[in-house]
């Protein structure tokens, strides 16, 4: 099915969100343009955030207010299983698909902390990416692909980040270099 916002189903347009792992640092960035149709109305959104007590990490693509509730419902399950990143994540992926609210929402998030990075989606899907990179969103394929290109190199995990969404901006009219990088030891 596809909607106004994602041009077709399951693409999401108007945000990149980027996790990377490398040498005991996991970096989730994001870009802050925010587009309705082809036109920019915010450049600077942040759309990457530390959850629960700061132990965690969320990026999201796809419809803000959507995302913030989906925020919101994490760090509850986040109380709910301290530490627990993986068992928080499967119980709001369960709730976000059987839900009759929650299903309507259009997003998808990466959430990552000191062990794991995951995909969340609304079909329930939670998804731990290979070799610890992951993107998301319209841009998140040029980022995916810059960031397993720069993986073998001399640069950790923030730069890879930054350098990745830099170049995603180069490719994706959705994407642009406002830039916000949270970063945790692993």
């Amino acid at each position: 099915m596809s909607s106004p916002e994602t041009g077709q189903a399951g693409h999401w347009h108007g945000t990149t969100i980027l996790t990377v792992r490398k040498g005991g640092l996991v970096a989730v960035g994001g870009d802050g343009q925010v587009s309705i149709g082809q036109t920019i109305v915010k450049a600077n959104a942040k759309k990457v955030r530390r959850l629960g007590k700061g132990d965690v990490i969320g990026g999201f693509a796809g419809a803000t207010a959507d995302a913030f509730t989906l925020f919101e419902r994490l760090e509850a399950k986040l109380e709910q299983y301290p530490g627990q990143l993986t068992r928080a994540a499967v119980e709001l992926a369960k709730d976000w698909r059987t839900d009759r609210f929650l299903r309507r929402l259009e997003a998808m998030m990466i959430v990552a902390d000191k062990d794991v990075s995951l995909v969340l989606t609304g079909t329930g899907d939670v998804l731990e990416p290979e070799a610890g990179i992951v993107g998301i969103g319209s841009g998140g394929n040029y980022a995916l692909a810059a960031a397993r290109a720069l993986a073998d190199g001399p640069l950790d995990a923030e730069a890879i980040v930054r350098r990745s969404l830099d170049i995603a901006a180069e490719i994706c009219v959705y994407t642009n270099r406002n830039v916000t990088v949270e970063t945790l030891k692993a």
